[in-house]
């Protein structure tokens, strides 16, 4: 092998490896803000009723 084939093969790893971990940064992003989403909406739902209950949603998805 030559140098320059084996340059071209880091590169094409170094390009796979970065869009991975673009991948997961991104994941965690949207984790961090479903969690926040979650946490700032939780006292605002918790004194809304129960539109549905758990029989409800059993016997529609079983």
């Amino acid at each position: 092998m030559t140098v320059e084939v084996d340059l071209k093969e880091i590169k094409e790893l170094l390009f796979s490896l970065n869009r991975k971990i673009d991948m997961l940064i991104e994941d965690r992003e949207t984790l961090a803000l479903m969690m926040s989403s979650e946490k700032s909406l939780k006292g605002f739902l918790e004194d809304e009723p129960d539109i549905y209950s758990v029989n409800d949603i059993r016997v529609r998805y079983h």
